[in-house]
């Protein structure tokens, strides 16, 4: 718990009182490989904090799986409209490792902001660097080439490769798994 609190105190410093109540708030789960946090159909009611793991979202389109996103270590993952709008989600969030995740619910999040207007300023600070990663994943898939695209990865998350199945890069890259391999070995 006190990595995590360090990351937030980062953002803003922590009066005693807030610290004491994210202590009091946050939950710590450890998972098993292949777990699902979230499904189609459910209403994502917790914002996670990767201590240990990675961690994909995807959605099926005609019966295939679209992975939209890979987390790791520090990151914060949520299924963003269905927790902020309190509907069922479309997509699965699914862990790839045994992992360790720090998490408070979405009543407990509100109550914060509520009770501790410093929060506010940690919330908008950790939704502007998701934002930004969004439309950056957004902008990468529209502008770059497959090549740059791979190269971006590699750069951003050095190592996937050890961690992460090679279908679900080529699917987060928008390529074949061929083509992933042939980019690969132009590589070494």
């Amino acid at each position: 718990m006190e990595y995590l609190l360090n990351v937030v105190q980062t953002l803003q410093p922590l009066s005693d009182g807030l610290r004491n109540a994210l202590i009091n708030a946050l939950r710590c789960d450890t998972f098993p490989r292949k777990q699902w946090l979230l499904q189609p159909g459910q209403v994502s009611d917790r914002i996670y904090f990767v201590e240990k793991g990675v961690v994909r979202g995807y959605y099926l389109k005609d019966g295939r799986e679209v992975t939209s996103w890979f987390m790791r270590e520090d990151d914060f993952i949520i299924s963003i409209a269905s927790f902020y709008r309190r509907q069922p989600a479309y997509e699965y969030i699914e862990l790839l490792e045994e992992s360790i995740l720090w998490s408070i619910s979405y009543v407990q999040l509100q109550q914060l902001y509520q009770d501790f207007p410093e929060f506010n300023t940690i919330g908008r600070l950790i939704t502007e660097k998701y934002y930004v990663l969004s439309e950056l994943r957004s902008q990468n898939l529209r502008m770059q080439t497959a090549p740059e695209r791979y190269q971006q990865l590699l750069t951003d998350f050095p190592d996937i490769f050890g961690r992460v199945p090679l279908k679900y890069i080529a699917s987060h890259l928008g390529i074949s798994a061929e083509t992933l391999s042939r980019l690969r070995g132009q590589r070494n």
